[in-house]
């Protein structure tokens, strides 16, 4: 196992160089100048001058990505061009509710979806497979920000059950707390739970028709313990796989999500940084979102190799 796993960690390190060579460049070679947003409207072109060389931004690029990759690898993360404040602290500040959002929506999608395709794929052509079937159609054609607004319609404005907007700290209250992630939680998760539930269905299909399946049945086993012990175990390994690439698709969701309810979370201030062209806040975040990436990854494989030994040589 430890050979396996100081393999899988050595990996990670090309795959965030290349993640932090694509970020820098990226922000650098797109339209906008961080310093004319700063000095305003009326600011003349000494005055955006000034800010770009208070800033940095007037050295070569080779020689800002090298200041800039020597700080962080120091633990340095810079100061926010536009919040005025280090961006450690920026991002210490916004990471509860992020990730209590993450959380609510991958314990919502997993233990909804992956019952659900068990049970499409065991009645397979039924009603419910149907079902489960234009659950996941629908839950990949129907794009994240027009679920969150026809849930905040339905539920906040309509029937008024929930709150519409905002968040709620779990330290000020757990009832508020709950109410406030519902929502959002449930918007992201649908498309999550889309996801899982179609991959379920099609591994379980397939082991269904497996030789010791037919095996257990022979034996007289009931349907649940020949589902539970025989079916899911061995399908489990797309199962999780799919899981882990879907955090690609949380993350993602959370940035939209967390602007449509207004939460304070690192996809509000990843989405405002980069409307103000905060070169250090975008970097971090981006980054911080591509190591919990591959972390999950990482933790996928390693869970494979306890579901599936063979994995280990």
């Amino acid at each position: 196992m430890l050979p396996y796993i100081g393999r899988r960690l050595l990996a990670t390190i090309p795959v965030m160089a290349v993640v932090a060579v694509f970020v820098f460049l990226l922000l650098r070679l797109t339209a906008g100048d961080p310093a004319a947003i700063i000095a305003g409207d009326n600011a003349t072109a000494r005055d955006v001058a000034q800010i770009r060389e208070k800033l940095g931004l007037d050295q070569p690029i080779v020689q800002q990505f090298i200041i800039w990759i020597g700080k962080t690898l120091r633990g340095d993360l810079g100061e926010s061009f536009f919040f005025k404040k280090t961006v450690t602290e920026l991002i210490l500040g916004r990471v509860e509710p992020t990730l209590a959002l993450a959380t609510c929506t991958l314990l919502l999608a997993v233990t909804m979806a992956v019952p659900l395709g068990v049970t499409a794929a065991y009645k397979r052509g039924s009603w419910i497979d149907r079902f489960v079937m234009g659950l996941s159609v629908l839950g990949f054609s129907v794009p994240v920000f027009v679920i969150g607004y026809a849930l905040m319609y339905l539920f906040a404005i309509h029937f008024a059950w929930l709150p519409v907007q905002g968040y709620q700290r779990i330290g000020d209250g757990f009832g508020g707390f709950i109410q406030r992630l519902v929502l959002p939680s449930f918007t992201l998760a649908i498309i999550y739970v889309a996801l899982i539930a179609r991959i379920t269905r099609a591994s379980v299909l397939e082991v269904l028709g497996a030789d010791h399946v037919r095996t257990a049945r022979a034996k007289g086993l009931a349907d649940l313990p020949v589902l539970l012990r025989h079916v899911l175990r061995n399908a489990a390994v797309p199962i999780v796989t799919v899981i882990g690439l879907g955090v690609a698709l949380l993350i993602g969701g959370v940035v939209v999500t967390e602007s449509v309810f207004a939460i304070p979370g690192l996809g509000r201030l990843t989405v405002d940084a980069v409307l103000a062209r905060d070169y250090p806040t975008v970097q971090a975040v981006v980054l911080l979102f591509s190591g919990v990436y591959v972390l999950i990854n990482l933790l996928v494989d390693l869970t494979y190799t306890f579901l599936d030994p063979r994995i280990r040589y």
